[in-house]
């Protein structure tokens, strides 16, 4: 899968029942996350997690669906596991699904396997901890991907989320190390004769010795 691909629909089995992709995601932007199996010790800290950021992806318009190569009965087991973790009571309702892959024929398909990472029961490689943000026309916008013994910062992810939306909507682009509230830089493609009416709260360039002027800083468009 490359950026701008459009992502496959599927149809799969998971602990909210069956789902096919693209009417799950409807109008929405989503993330797909994968793990190596049920009741591993990095991938329940992950899921708890995600579970305490429910709230935080559903104000941004973002549906989360999770992947094990489990099956769904597992899932539901380990689930309270994930709940007790997170500090959520037993009879809260989980907020997100997780995807029954025990072929492993959704992770073969979207490239998730780590061929480093061997199964003990199986023999097979496992999945790897894969991050796919998808856009509401379903193409794939963001690709991320880590072995199995390393755990992802979902704050991250959230500030990476932050950065797609808010250039989804706007000629900038983030820095390194931009987090909601910092300046942006004006995409290149912008001529300075364009910057006071698409950015009136100011724009400022940034001095280096090449002289080139390509470095436009502004505060962020949609902060007050």
């Amino acid at each position: 899968m490359k950026l701008g691909d459009v992502f496959p629909d599927f149809e799969a089995e998971t602990s909210d029942g069956k789902i096919k992709f693209w009417e799950w995601s409807k109008d929405s932007w989503s993330i797909i996350f994968s793990h190596p199996a049920d009741y591993t010790p990095v991938c329940t800290t992950e899921l708890a997690r995600v579970a305490k950021l429910a709230g935080d992806f559903a104000k941004r318009n973002i549906k989360v669906i999770a992947l094990s190569i489990d099956s769904v009965d597992s899932h539901v087991g380990w689930i309270k596991d994930i709940k007790k973790y997170s500090g959520m009571q037993e009879s809260d309702k989980f907020p997100y699904p997780i995807i029954a892959d025990q072929d492993r024929s959704l992770a073969t398909q979207f490239g998730m396997l780590d061929p480093n990472e061997i199964s003990g029961k199986t023999g097979l490689p496992l999945t790897a901890r894969a991050v796919f943000v998808i856009d509401p026309s379903h193409k794939l916008r963001l690709s991320l991907l880590y072995p199995a013994t390393t755990g992802r910062s979902f704050d991250e992810i959230l500030r990476a989320v932050d950065s797609l939306l808010l250039t989804e909507e706007f000629k900038v682009a983030t820095p390194a190390d931009w987090k909601v509230g910092d300046k942006c830089m004006v995409q290149p493609s912008v001529p300075d004769s364009a910057l006071p009416e698409m950015f009136p709260k100011g724009v400022e360039k940034v001095e280096v010795p090449s002289g080139k002027g390509y470095i436009r800083m502004t505060p962020q468009p949609n902060v007050d």
